[in-house]
């Protein structure tokens, strides 16, 4: 995450009697810590994911003050809250979440929703505002993002289970004579950062996430994924490469993740265009399948654009089955909705 040095308007309005919408950096971990709680039992209950580490940084970067969005407060209590943060010239919003033992949950979360697309819109030198909330379904927000001229892109979250009678069967990796599947090693961030451009070029998820638009932006989010938490934490071993056997050439990789001790998470599958179509995709997938149920895992998960019918396909004939239907939402300055 980074730092914010926008101002964030402290302002109140008054449509929901009780509570006041006011600016997260006026709080301590302390203040904020029972709503992690409740949002942690929350990703548990509906991803299999484990909150906590995600939980802990936030904490940290609530009580050293540079972390920008909201609490919705209530009677001394914050009973939901958002965060953002901005890179460069564009804004991405982290969180948003409120009690679900609230009878007026989706009231709250419409106006902190808000309140974070204006402050976002109105920051000097953003051009472009991205948004993924995974344990919102899709449709509960869309209102006040659409409104605002965001583009709004349907995703998936998919789960496929590794242990027991509902495991489905996947044959172990069969190799291709000049291709050679290995596990992800330091040395192959450059050359990834590559394939993730080359894969991403005029695709739909290019317009989700700019940084898959150039090699910097690629690199960017490697770092993001293998060497920070946000996301889990990177697993090597159920991560793996496709190399062409005759030039050396990285064309395609998988990247996991761990989410829960018995839980992997794919944040990253790709292909270079030209090696599409052989099945290679396939294979890395069943690669991390294979690692990780034999390390006794229960489940993997991943989440795909829905439009994206090619990897869709994949999946489900792989026995990944839909969770969840969330949505991505992207505002660029000038375009409209």
């Amino acid at each position: 995450m980074a730092a914010a040095h926008r101002s964030i308007d402290n302002y109140r309005r008054p449509r929901l009697s009780s509570v006041e919408i006011l600016d997260l950096r006026h709080f301590s971990s302390a203040d904020l810590r029972p709503l992690l709680e409740q949002e942690i039992e929350v990703w548990g209950r509906l991803l299999a994911w484990d909150y906590r580490g995600s939980s802990d940084m936030i904490l940290r970067y609530i009580d050293a003050k540079i972390l920008p969005g909201y609490a919705a407060v209530e009677r001394g209590s914050i009973v939901g809250y958002s965060f953002f943060v901005y890179e460069g010239s564009k804004g991405v919003v982290g969180d948003l979440f409120v009690s679900p033992r609230r009878a007026d949950v989706r009231a709250i979360e419409l106006q902190m929703a808000e309140h974070m697309i204006e402050t976002l819109q109105q920051s000097p030198g953003i051009l472009r505002v991205e948004a993924q909330l995974l344990t919102h379904q899709t449709g509960e927000l869309v209102a006040n993002f659409v409104s605002a001229g965001f583009q709004r892109y349907r995703r998936l979250f998919l789960a496929l289970q590794l242990q027991g009678s509902e495991a489905p069967h996947i044959p172990p990796v069969r190799l291709l004579e000049d291709i050679l599947v290995r596990r992800w090693a330091d040395q192959d961030y450059q050359a990834a950062a590559g394939v993730i451009t080359a894969a991403y070029r005029s695709h739909i998820d290019s317009e989700i996430n700019d940084q898959y638009r150039t090699n910097a932006g690629s690199n960017r989010f490697l770092n993001n994924i293998v060497r920070f938490p946000g996301c889990g934490v990177f697993d090597q071993d159920s991560s793996f490469v496709a190399i062409h056997r005759a030039s050396s050439a990285l064309i395609g990789l998988i990247l996991c993740s761990r989410v829960k001790d018995d839980v992997g998470h794919v944040t990253q599958v790709c292909l270079v265009p030209e090696y599409r179509g052989r099945g290679i995709g396939e294979r890395l997938v069943a690669s991390t399948y294979h690692s990780l149920r034999n390390r006794n895992f229960r489940q993997l998960s991943l989440t795909v654009t829905e439009a994206n019918h090619r990897a869709v396909d994949l999946y489900r004939r792989l026995g990944f089955v839909e969770l969840r239907v969330f949505d991505a939402f992207v505002w660029e300055a000038g375009a409209r909705g």
